[in-house]
């Protein structure tokens, strides 16, 4: 007698997959997300599948092990976000002051001109070489360093000129002792 063998017909399965997928998932949307990483998987695979196999079966191990990758994911995504959270509540905020004077940094470094300011940040805040810089802005690496100390310069001297802003003072409410 001579063995039939059986098509890779996937889509005679797909109410048995649903109706798993509905079980393992318990939200139709997400069960219907969860069939289609298992056919797309099961398609990928399918020279794996023993011909004369029991193609159902195979097709829910399939279903079932994409369901667990899901759950293992999730698990791994909500600790990611939990240890970040956890890091974030331990980080303080910047007092008013640093806020302050960060901004006027910022402020001098944008009124730079712009041929020392691109070369600034390409060696400080990128960590550029000079010479990667130089050949980033297409400029020769002397050039590149005259700007860069000219920016430099530039910014020593509003150090010099700005006030460090050390201390905030709090303007006393309606508790005096001469009253």
């Amino acid at each position: 007698m001579e063995r039939k063998e059986r098509p890779f017909d996937v889509i005679g399965q797909l109410a048995a997959l649903r109706r798993y997928a509905r079980s393992l998932v318990r939200n139709s949307d997400d069960a219907e997300d969860l069939v289609h990483d298992a056919l797309v998987r099961a398609l990928e695979k399918k020279q794996s599948f023993h011909r004369g196999g029991n193609l159902r079966t195979w097709l829910l191990s399939i279903l079932h092990n994409a369901h667990i990758d899901r759950v293992r994911q999730g698990r791994s995504l909500t600790r990611r976000h939990d240890e970040a959270a956890a890091a974030a509540d331990q980080s303080l905020p910047a007092g008013q002051e640093h806020a302050v004077r960060l901004q006027q940094v910022r402020n001098a470094f944008f009124h730079l001109p712009e041929e020392q300011r691109e070369a600034l940040h390409l060696v400080a805040i990128e960590d550029l070489s000079y010479q990667e810089a130089a050949t980033a802005l297409g400029i020769p690496i002397g050039t590149l360093m005259s700007r860069i100390s000219r920016a430099r310069a530039q910014l020593r001297e509003f150090e010099e000129k700005t006030p460090l802003i050390s201390h905030l003072r709090l303007i006393e409410g309606g508790d005096n002792e001469d009253s």
